[in-house]
């Protein structure tokens, strides 16, 4: 399984960032690549994303909610994948740590998908933390 790790410090309390990340429907405004997110019942959300001049539509699903240190999803469908953000003090900030972990099962889509997914993902977790960060 192929793994994308980022971090970041953000200036407010654990239970804020939190408060921002589980509202998973507004991630559609935290990245230009999101362009929605369709809340569909039971932690499950359809994911509408914009990217590598694809349109890819996906469904995940909040796996685990333990406010405010950590949210967790797994994809039901297209690629498999699942993440987690953890959240931990730092002093007066948070330090948000985001893990994602996905598996193609062909050897050459894989390397494929790696080098395009690898910039692409930590493209989006920054455009994410950095317009959370904005927002608090």
């Amino acid at each position: 399984m192929a793994t994308i790790e980022h971090s970041a410090i953000l200036p407010a309390t654990p239970e804020r960032v939190f408060a921002l990340l589980e509202r998973v429907e507004d991630f559609a405004d935290y990245s230009d690549l999101i362009e929605a997110i369709e809340p569909l019942g039971e932690q499950r959300y359809r994911w509408h994303v914009r990217a590598v001049g694809m349109d890819w539509t996906f469904d995940v699903e909040i796996t685990e909610r333990q406010a405010p240190e950590r949210l967790a999803w797994e994809s039901l469908d297209g690629v498999r994948n699942q993440g987690c953000y953890r959240l931990r003090r730092v002093g007066d900030a948070t330090e948000v740590s985001l893990t994602i972990e996905y598996r193609i099962n062909n050897r050459l889509l894989e390397r494929a998908v790696n080098r395009a997914a690898k910039p692409l993902v930590s493209k989006v977790s920054r455009q994410i933390l950095a317009r959370v960060e904005a927002r608090l």
